[in-house]
């Protein structure tokens, strides 16, 4: 066979379908060529400073330092929130590392999908005697997204002594998203 070179293909009906080989075939791209659509858009941002939140309140954790944002989605700097504008299934994964200086209680992560909890992880040792020091609570989820109003935020909860922090870094505290299909 020989090679097909074009710049568009479009269907003949206007029904919007093109349909590529048939059940069983595989189509493999170039080196150098990227599938458009997906893995995006997609995001990673971490807190650039520390954070103190509220003695058992849970705060919305403010990730203001991108790392990447590939469509300009994730707002770091007024609500700390994603909000991709193509529908689909995205895989979104965060953590909060939580110091409190030895008195850490309870710790929680909360990924929120349009302001109620969607997905938690929770720490927590028992009672007040086994306390500690430092907690870096990972979390994911897989979450369907409408592309037009939803949207996703990181939230933290900590109950400890008088030391409280969710503390800053690339490592540390940090939240994303990547589309992974419709």
């Amino acid at each position: 066979m020989g090679t097909i070179k074009t710049t568009n293909i479009e269907p003949i009906a206007d029904n919007g379908t093109v349909t590529l080989g048939s059940s069983g075939d595989t189509f493999t791209l170039g080196s150098g060529v990227v599938q458009s659509n997906l893995m995006y858009p997609a995001f990673e941002a971490y807190l650039s400073s520390d954070q103190t939140p509220s003695n058992g309140v849970n705060t919305k954790v403010q990730i203001d330092t991108e790392v990447f944002d590939t469509g300009n989605m994730y707002d770091n700097s007024t609500n700390y929130r994603f909000t991709p504008t193509v529908a689909g299934k995205y895989y979104v994964y965060a953590s909060i590392k939580l110091y409190g200086n030895g008195d850490i209680e309870v710790s929680n992560t909360h990924i929120y999908k349009n302001g109620s909890l969607y997905k938690g992880a929770v720490f927590d040792p028992v009672n007040t005697s086994n306390s500690m020091n430092a907690s870096n609570l990972f979390n994911a989820a897989v979450i369907d997204m409408n592309g037009t109003s939803d949207y996703l935020e990181l939230f933290g909860l900590m109950q400890s002594g008088a030391n409280r922090l969710f503390e800053a870094g690339t490592k540390n505290t940090f939240f994303g998203a990547y589309r992974i299909g419709s």
